[in-house]
């Protein structure tokens, strides 16, 4: 009876953490969508693009920018699907349909005008250096999550696509950091550089310790 008692309060506290990570993952994930929505005006009344101007004299970079913003929502809003228990039990079909989006922008549009765009990015030569990072490691895990679904290793695709979300996400973590250190008075370019490095980093070694949370759950289980 009481071991039941603790494992009804255990799947109760598992449940309330999940709410309490994903509502506002998913928050802010719509929030980022809304907020790209007006630079598909193609107006260039907008700071970033003013702050660019040279660069957006360029038709390459023009379509790059716009390629970017566009495929990193669509990935965003794809992604937050793919992760849900109840749509993978009820219907593999949308979890596949959805996937199968999330890596086709990611691997085609989204790192590699990611890639090309890290080379004028703002910063020093480091920041360039950890967009590059960022757009080659998402396209490097986006890969290893396809090619290990097509081989039935459902583990490790699992694992490679949450180190892939994960490196989607900096878009949304990277603001929200961003906010949060302006609020503590901070200038644009320590914010910004900050905001950008404890992303990456955080987002990085938030995706392994999940990870391993997950491997050291099953592994119990199926020792039990």
């Amino acid at each position: 009876m009481q071991n039941t008692r603790v494992l009804t309060f255990q799947k109760s506290a598992r449940m309330l953490f999940q709410m309490l990570f994903w509502i506002p993952i998913v928050a802010f994930s719509l929030l980022l969508i809304y907020n790209t929505l007006p630079y598909l005006s193609f107006s260039k009344d907008f700071s970033f693009i003013e702050e660019r101007s040279f660069l957006f004299q360029s038709n390459f970079y023009n379509a790059c920018f716009y390629i970017h913003i566009s495929a990193g929502a669509l990935c965003i809003g794809s992604a937050l699907v793919q992760f849900s228990r109840y749509i993978l039990k009820k219907s593999k079909a949308i979890h596949r349909f959805f996937g199968k989006i999330y890596v086709f922008v990611v691997l085609f549009l989204a790192a590699p005008t990611g890639l090309y765009m890290s080379f004028f990015a703002k910063g020093s030569f480091w920041e360039r250096a950890l967009f590059m990072f960022m757009a080659t490691w998402w396209f490097i895990t986006t890969l290893n999550g396809l090619t290990t679904i097509h081989k039935r290793n459902v583990i490790a695709h699992k694992v490679w696509m949450i180190r892939s979300y994960a490196m989607a996400m900096t878009a949304v973590t990277f603001r929200v950091y961003h906010i949060a250190f302006f609020m503590f008075g901070w200038n644009h370019l320590e914010n910004y550089e900050l905001s950008l490095w404890i992303s990456v980093i955080g987002n990085m070694l938030f995706a392994e310790w999940v990870i391993f949370r997950q491997s050291k759950r099953y592994l119990k289980t199926f020792s039990i």
